[in-house]
């Protein structure tokens, strides 16, 4: 990874390892490089004022694709070089490497190639792979193909430069490193970018001109996406639009931007000017996910044939470091939860799943049929009672196999009491109570505790006797009634360590929520509610007549309504809860934020800052992943660094124990369990100070 020079602004992306990259799709006319040129350098001159260090241009650019044989022309051919030279001047002032498409030709033949500029030189000419001789094309009555050339330098405006297998690499971010490919080379079954990915190329260009028919843009899409997923890669597509010849064609500009099969910007299709599309390029990301996929490098080892193939060129471009520029990228407030409904409607759908199919396979492994869960009324334990619902349906056992408890304390409110029989009486299992205060309170005469002399005494003993109390009561249960023991406890609480060890949320036969995050809880509970999934009462959809449906519908939106509480220390006169969650260890829709770029990426806490601003300093912009229930906050960097600097602590120094020896649970995403058994194997006794300290160098200003 490249450090971020801490001298350097905050708000900049490129501080970051991102970079901003770019695809032009300009205006041409066939057969005129002097004009086609003079639009490449606006589009060009656009960009860098954007901010962007690498611009792409499409295939065959500078005289236009649809030529034909007027490539063979001498006085086409020399416009082009002509015209290169004008580029090659813009480039100057300039601090992007462009990358533009023309004919070059090399001792009697003629390539179609790519021609990197940058501060006016040109640093490498990468000629094109496949040449397509099929259906409307028929490159190879002009042009030869990569591998006839036999040279690996050429001579373009009088001087020699690269030619060949090439990797560009910026001289300020070493993880900047992108290669060119054209058009048909990224349609055969292995494409020379899959090398170029396993030779260290981060950023995959593309200059395409492809014509338009019905269904290929769809098919673009594909293909750019999965290639660029495959090569752990971001994959810039350019195409050829407005001007190019409809003799036999037409042409629809489109230009695409895919990081590791995620797309970050499209063209508008058949625009009849000029344009851009922007991408910020996280390069840290890849250079991550290669790192952390190891059959990657299992892939360098055994096609290393190709990769020595390429030779890697210093490439001059200037990355603005110093200027104020703050991501264009959005940036996912919640990204355990999508903000696209579609998306997020099939997020709730296969999550759900995944849990309902792993406790079946977990019953009927054990050939148990029962189990028995604590519901305090809260938003874990309801989860998991609406994931056992499900299981008893599908097995075809009734719903009474769920033996269900509820065991008010000494800080049990009015409210969760409530809604915790309301939500066994609507899902139909098997409804208990008991109070543990008799037991907790023998427990605490045991132990000499000023509590059971009559003082108000609520110290961490108060708060697990009762704790304790509900697990022993549970496990017990289980071996009187042949059952086991469903836990609650969620991935936000794992990471933080708001459990208590070995009882309450923390211990259980089997956990269905561990790996499931806060944030990814709360929307699973209204989507189980709003789709129906278990049917009549436990719907919020009112049935015919409606109202017992109407009854129940409130108890699971109360349940998402209701502040966050463990409730182990009695609350205020008001009904009010002594203990909010939050107070003590942030929002959680802070903490998974911090959670997932931590642990899916291992970001170093200066970039999970940047990130955290870019997403939630303003709750006017960007997408939210609800229909208004959520609260629209705002957080300045003062409040993430001071929420992420609980995180980390927490996260680091004093909660590994905890999840080193957990229950067994299902895992639902990538990068989504802190099972010692999946992605998370850590020492119990580690220390947090690298992480406090590099959060150190964040600035309390974000413009500072």
């Amino acid at each position: 990874m490249v450090a971020a020079d801490m001298t350097h602004r905050f708000l900049n992306l490129y501080n970051h390892d991102f970079a901003r990259v770019a695809v032009g799709v300009p205006q041409c006319r066939v057969a005129d490089p002097v004009y086609n040129a003079a639009q490449t350098i606006a589009l060009a001159k656009q960009a860098d004022a954007a901010g962007a260090v690498l611009v792409a241009f499409p295939e065959l650019g500078i005289p236009a694709y649809s030529c034909e044989d007027l490539f063979q022309q001498r006085a086409l051919l020399d416009a082009c070089d002509a015209a290169l030279a004008d580029i090659v001047a813009a480039s100057r002032e300039l601090g992007a490497a462009l990358i533009v498409g023309m004919p070059v030709r090399v001792q009697q033949r003629l390539f179609n190639c790519a021609v990197v500029v940058a501060r006016g030189r040109i640093h490498g000419v990468v000629p094109k792979t496949y040449l397509p001789n099929y259906s409307e094309f028929y490159e190879a009555r002009q042009f030869n193909a990569a591998d006839d050339a036999g040279v690996d330098t050429v001579t373009l405006l009088g001087g020699d430069v690269p030619f060949g297998s090439l990797i560009f690499e910026a001289a300020d971010q070493p993880l900047l490193r992108f290669h060119c490919e054209i058009c048909e080379d990224v349609w055969v079954p292995v494409p020379p970018s899959s090398f170029a990915a396993l030779a260290g190329a981060t950023v995959l260009v593309n200059l395409s001109a492809s014509n338009v028919v019905v269904g290929k843009s769809a098919y673009r899409h594909q293909l750019v996406g999965q290639q660029s997923a495959r090569c752990l890669a971001a994959y810039l597509y350019t195409s050829a639009g407005q001007g190019e010849s409809t003799t036999d064609l037409a042409w629809d500009g489109q230009a695409l931007i895919y990081e590791n099969g995620d797309m970050l910007a499209e063209s508008a299709r058949f625009a009849s000017e000029s344009h851009l599309i922007y991408a910020d390029v996280d390069l840290e990301r890849l250079a991550r996910e290669r790192m952390h996929q190891t059959t990657f490098g299992v892939s360098v080892r055994r096609h290393a044939g190709e990769v020595a193939r390429f030779r890697t060129i210093q490439v001059d471009v200037t990355l603005p470091r110093d200027a104020e520029l703050p991501l264009k990228r959005a940036i996912e407030r919640f990204p355990y939860v999508p903000s696209d409904p579609r998306r997020r409607d099939e997020r709730c759908h296969e999550v759900y799943n995944i849990q309902v199919q792993a406790l079946m396979q977990r019953l009927a492994s054990s050939k148990i049929q029962k189990v028995v869960i604590g519901v305090s009324g809260g938003l874990d334990s309801t989860h998991a009672l609406l994931v056992c619902a499900k299981v008893m349906d599908r097995l075809g056992l009734p719903r009474t196999n769920i033996l269900a408890y509820t065991m008010p304390g000494f800080a049990t409110s009015e409210r969760t009491l409530r809604q915790a029989r309301e939500l066994m009486d609507a899902v139909g299992c098997t409804a208990r109570e008991i109070d543990i205060r008799p037991s907790c309170m023998q427990m605490l005469k045991d132990l000499d505790h000023p509590f059971a002399k009559g003082e108000a005494v609520y110290d961490v003993t108060f708060e697990n006797v009762q704790a304790g109390e509900r697990t022993n009561h549970l496990f017990r249960l289980a071996n009187h009634l042949g059952a086991i023991v469903i836990g609650t406890g969620d991935l936000s609480e794992l990471a933080l360590g708001w459990c208590t060890y070995g009882v309450g949320d923390h211990m259980s036969h089997y956990n269905v929520n561990a790996s499931v995050p806060k944030t990814l809880i709360m929307h699973l509970v209204r989507w189980v509610a709003e789709t129906g999934q278990l049917g009549g009462a436990a719907s919020a959809k009112p049935a015919k007549g409606g109202k017992e449906a109407g009854q129940h519908r409130n108890v699971l939106i109360d349940i998402l309504e209701t502040e966050i509480s463990p409730e182990l220390v009695p609350g205020k006169a008001n009904g009010a809860p002594e203990q909010r969650t939050e107070h003590f260890i942030g929002p959680y829709e802070l903490q998974d934020f911090n959670l997932y770029y931590t642990l899916r990426f291992g970001y170093a806490p200066r970039k999970v800052a940047f990130l955290s601003w870019s997403a939630w300093h303003d709750a006017s912009t960007g997408r939210w992943p609800d229909e208004g229930h959520l609260a629209r906050n705002a957080y300045d960097l003062i409040a993430i660094k001071r929420n992420l600097r609980i995180f980390l602590d927490r996260f680091f120094r004093t909660s590994q124990f905890k999840r080193s020896c957990i229950p067994n649970a299902p895992k639902v995403g990538t990068g989504g369990s802190l099972s010692p058994r999946g992605d998370w194997r850590a020492p119990s006794d580690s220390e947090s100070v690298v992480w406090l300290a590099d959060l150190d160098t964040v600035p309390d200003d974000p413009h500072a």
